[in-house]
């Protein structure tokens, strides 16, 4: 991806589930769906543009698609991936 790209293209939103908020009250870790195209690199700066916080740390997972089966066909979704952001001590996102 360019580095001319909006930090708002590159974070497409927070997943909030129960691991995620143990996380983000325990660890001072969040957890976004990022655009599968974005580096680390471009992930770190869109979240400091976006929440003015300090990443320490961005780790990345892609979960492929799953495979679904109607009556004319089976047919995949599109992968999608994950960034778990870890913190600065001290910071922290307020999200709701």
């Amino acid at each position: 991806m360019p580095a001319d790209i909006a930090a708002h293209y590159v974070i497409r939103r927070p997943l909030l589930t129960e691991k995620g908020t143990w996380g983000m009250n325990e660890q001072g870790r969040y957890v976004f769906e990022v655009d599968p195209r974005a580096s680390k690199k471009e992930i770190k700066a869109a979240v400091e543009k976006l929440y003015k916080v300090r990443v320490e740390k961005v780790n990345t997972q892609v979960r492929k698609g799953k495979h679904r089966r109607y009556k004319y066909g089976i047919t995949q979704e599109p992968k999608v991936k994950k960034a778990i952001v870890r913190l600065h001590e001290g910071d922290q996102i307020e999200l709701f």
